[in-house]
């Protein structure tokens, strides 16, 4: 019978040679074929060990590291359910991420053990282990005794491989089940796609705890048995240097910006180079231009969501059409995309709407919420993006806003419903409107705007202080004006729109 998991099939693409050379660090420390496979083996056998039940979540916090990854692999080679977290969750978000999945096994950082063991033991999780970046940490003590074969779990293609939590637009946040064959068909699709070929290098620039970094890179360099550079922190003069070792790189907009600003980067240091992707976030056409004519290379750009993974790209090959800044290209393989009119039709080309979208790689719907799972699909199966689009003549597809007010930061989403949620709680806080206005550096980012309760007196920079104790540093407001009151349409519902032209220029 065949076997449906996912690592299953990552393991069949490891080159023959398993003593070559798999991810090389940037602290100098190089990975064999063989090291992965014996160290996911000996983790997958220590999640074994605890006897969970059939479906198990593992969840996880931890800084970058190779041995993160091999987490990640192992649990899908032991057919458990992954759970990854940004790093820079507080414990209000590790309380609810954890009291919603109920995680059989947490792994965090040392430093966070005291609190997180607390919250997770208070939930009914019977396992909390520590991992470190420096290769140290309860898991690896304990896995060290486990033995270094592992034969792969059975699993099937709709069986649940990970849980992804994307920040509530409206309360909180939502955890999107992703499959065994969610992933791999969209995988061996961007394989295919993107002309990935033996030889190529990935430096691996991103964070692994959303799609981007954790799906789209490291399964199209592992299904190709590729080696990885692996950065655990992103660092442009070093990025630059290792392009004569690599072929290709993929970044969020801003780690584009901060690799223009390397005198370094010029043609010679590019010419190894043959693919750049860029995604998570709008890439400015200014990027989009300057990378063009510093490197004589055109970024790639694409478009996916934690639900979906990968919908559209640019294309990769001239014969299919030039990549054009300002779109995400086509739709996918096997994907469909469709614009959708208030009224519940299709769109013709060049009119905007609500984007739709289908095919293998579409979740499975919302962990615990069918209701909200019923209402983000159509009748006729299609999945409501939230996003708002449009497809021209020749097929590419344009992203023109999000319906629902989404700030992307930095590639990271801040959705304003939740941050305005914890503005609102404040002692003297009335109410709150959260804006995302453009930024050099991040592309976006968050300014709040409070009024206070009459007779109350608020203190602008005490309230981003406050927030700086509950949330993670991405969703902090960058700028915070407390004001008498917010500008509001006759149904009384705040025009966030002309507070956008209000702050637009504040951050130049």
């Amino acid at each position: 019978m065949k076997n449906g998991n996912l690592f299953a099939a990552l393991r069949a693409a490891f080159p023959d040679d398993l003593d070559a050379a798999a991810v090389e660090t940037d602290n100098g420390l190089t990975y064999s074929w063989r090291d992965l496979d014996r160290a996911t083996a000996m983790m997958a056998n220590l999640l074994q060990s605890l006897r969970l039940p059939k479906g198990a979540r593992i969840a996880v916090q931890v800084e970058k590291s190779v041995e993160a990854m091999m987490l990640y692999l192992a649990t899908l080679r032991a057919g458990y359910v992954f759970l990854p977290l940004n790093t820079a969750y507080q414990s209000a978000e590790i309380e609810y991420f954890i009291g919603n999945a109920e995680p059989s096994v947490v792994v965090c950082s040392s430093k966070n053990f005291g609190w997180v063991s607390k919250l997770a033991f208070k939930a009914g999780t019977a396992h909390v282990f520590t991992l470190d970046d420096d290769r140290t940490g309860s898991l690896l003590q304990r896995a060290a005794h486990q033995r270094d074969t592992h034969t792969i779990a059975q699993a099937n293609a709709d069986d649940l491989a990970a849980i992804l939590y994307t920040s509530g637009t409206t309360g909180r946040s939502k955890g999107a089940m992703l499959t065994h064959g969610n992933l791999l068909s969209n995988a061996l699709v961007l394989k295919d796609y993107w002309g990935w070929k033996p030889g190529d290098v990935l430096i691996h620039a991103l964070p692994i705890f959303h799609v981007h970094g954790l799906f789209v890179a490291l399964h199209g360099a592992l299904i190709n048995g590729s080696k990885m550079i692996w950065m655990s922190k992103f660092d442009p003069r070093l990025a630059v240097a290792k392009m004569k070792e690599a072929t290709v790189f993929m970044g969020v907009p801003t780690l584009y910006v901060r690799m223009l600003a390397e005198p370094s980067l010029d043609r010679d240091a590019v010419r190894n180079m043959r693919l750049f992707i860029s995604g998570s976030a709008p890439l400015l056409i200014e990027t989009f231009n300057d990378w063009k004519e510093r490197t004589g290379q055109t970024i790639l750009e694409r478009y996916g969501m934690s639900e979906t993974i990968m919908l559209t790209s640019n294309p990769y090959e001239s014969a299919d059409g030039e990549r054009r800044g300002g779109t995400v290209g086509f739709p996918l393989p096997g994907v469909g995309v469709r614009v959708m009119g208030d009224n519940g039709q299709q769109l013709p080309a060049g009119q905007i709407g609500g984007i739709e979208v289908n095919g293998p790689n579409v979740f499975k719907g919302y962990w615990q919420m069918p209701e909200k799972t019923k209402e983000e699909f159509t009748a006729d199966g299609w999945f409501r993006t939230g996003d708002v689009g449009k497809i021209d003549e020749r097929g590419y597809v344009t992203i023109v806003g999000r319906s629902k007010d989404l700030i992307i930061s930095g590639g990271y989403n801040v959705y304003p419903a939740e941050i305005e949620g914890y503005i609102n709680d404040l002692p003297g806080v009335a109410e709150s409107a959260l804006i995302g206005v453009p930024h050099p550096d991040f592309g976006e980012v968050g300014v709040a705007v409070v009024i206070a309760k009459p007779g109350a007196k608020l203190d602008a920079e005490q309230i981003v202080a406050k927030l700086k104790s509950q949330l993670a540093n991405f969703k902090i407001p960058k700028r915070c004006f407390v004001v008498d009151q917010l500008p509001r349409n006759t149904m009384g519902k705040v025009q966030k729109n002309l507070l956008r032209e209000q702050h637009k220029g504040l951050f130049g």
